[in-house]
């Protein structure tokens, strides 16, 4: 487990596996997602644990039990968005002919109250970190949430393919905020920052002088390498929505599917 390439495939199978998980729980709970939200709070609390109790273990296994907290943490936050807990204020669909400034406000109140929550557990979690011997969880946390941003900001903006083949009914009014566009100015910026953070995380593997250090560094690398292809995915016609399709359960009757093109990205 001490191997760097051990380290950065388990970050793409716990990326794939927690994305997975939480795609089937979302879809199984249908409209009574929120309550499935708040029965997974002590999931929230094992997180929080898992990342206060490894800031000052070096060793590898404090750097996969910070990642692991790290994405414990997200992945409830992402579970509170997708069953509708924690969105925002607007949820109606934007109106077509409307002012940009309009639009832009109207997009931010779908998500205002998961951004700001994602914001708070950010700057919690950094306020916690700062100066402790292991970082992996602060940093893992700040990379996904910076991806996040970015990528919904290239959505809003307009990005050749995007997919809604698994977004749950409880967010049906979404679409209407994303614009499908050849491509927008914020895209080259995205992909050549996380481009560079993953080679800057590279650099600091390859000079690390102990076992922690580089599993840490292999993880958060391999993190940051998932954000740089889930962007471009945004743009290259790859259906990575296989890799959770065939495992995810049949829809339920009720529920709406309304799909632009066959690409979904990870949690």
């Amino acid at each position: 487990m001490e191997n760097p390439w051990i380290a950065a495939l388990s970050a793409l199978f716990l990326w794939w596996f927690a994305t997975g998980a939480i795609l089937i729980v979302v879809r199984r709970a249908g409209t009574g997602g929120a309550n499935v939200a708040l029965a997974a709070l002590p999931f929230l609390g094992l997180g929080i644990w898992g990342f206060t109790s490894t800031l000052q273990d070096t060793s590898s296994i404090g750097a996969y039990s910070g990642f692991l907290a790290a994405l414990a943490i997200w992945g409830w936050i992402e579970l509170a968005f997708l069953t509708g807990l924690a969105t925002g204020p607007n949820l109606h669909p934007c109106p077509k002919d409307i002012p940009e400034w309009e639009r832009f406000i109207r997009a931010w109140g779908t998500i205002a109250h998961h951004e700001m929550l994602i914001l708070g557990f950010a700057l919690a979690m950094l306020a916690l970190g700062w100066g402790a011997e292991n970082q992996v969880g602060v940093w893992t946390f700040l990379v996904l949430f910076a991806a996040r941003i970015s990528a919904k900001l290239n959505l809003y903006l307009g990005v050749p393919r995007i997919n809604l083949e698994f977004l749950p009914e409880a967010l049906s009014h979404l679409p209407s905020h994303f614009r499908m566009a050849p491509m927008n100015w914020l895209f080259p910026v995205s992909v050549t920052l996380l481009a560079f953070a993953t080679d800057c995380w590279l650099e600091r593997l390859l000079a690390a002088e102990s076992t922690g250090a580089r599993t840490g560094y292999a993880l958060v690398a391999a993190i940051t390498g998932l954000a740089l292809v889930e962007h471009w995915l945004m743009v290259l016609p790859l259906p990575d929505a296989k890799l959770w399709r065939w495992m995810l359960p049949a829809p339920k009757p009720t529920q709406t599917k309304k799909t632009i093109r066959e690409v979904h990205h990870g949690f």
